[in-house]
């Protein structure tokens, strides 16, 4: 996701990081260096070396560092990022799940009920147009049971 623009809030000691159509909220103490009021930021900008999906800050100091999308999604927790997080570990085990099955690849196919191409579609950790839904099945067909578990985060 490109980042559209970034502004620096110095009271809520913050980077304010517009992707999409929504604006996110980063705090200083998450960056490296921290922003801190003997070392303000002076100046902040979307940076075209990072193909547009991230941002540079430059301290009063000198020193500088970058932010990337991904780090501000994931930051705030956004649903659309732990999504894509929870398909590809779910890909990711069932590639291992698949290296480790005794089936066959015609087999596991057969058994989803779907074409080969739909197959290597959800083992593809670069795509994301799959569902949870599909990724359980390939899981169940594979003999492996998935839990999902809720913890309230801590502190």
């Amino acid at each position: 996701m490109k980042v559209g623009r970034v502004t620096v809030n110095a009271r809520e000691r913050a980077f304010h990081v517009r992707l999409g159509r929504k604006t996110f909220s980063f705090p200083f103490v998450k960056a490296v260096p921290i922003p801190t009021p003997n070392d303000p930021v002076v100046q902040v900008c979307v940076d075209p070396e990072l193909a547009y999906q991230g941002f540079t800050f430059i301290l009063a100091s000198g020193k500088g560092g970058s932010i990337l999308a991904d780090q501000v999604l994931e930051y705030n927790r956004d649903p659309r990022l732990m999504r894509k997080l929870t398909l590809h570990a779910l890909t990711a085990r069932a590639l291992e799940a698949i290296e480790q099955s005794r089936l066959s690849k015609r087999e596991i196919i057969r058994r989803l009920g779907t074409s080969p191409s739909q197959f290597y579609r959800l083992t593809d950790p670069a795509n994301y147009q799959k569902t949870i839904d599909q990724m359980l099945s390939l899981l169940n067909v594979l003999d492996c049971e998935v839990e999902f578990s809720v913890k309230v985060r801590s502190a």
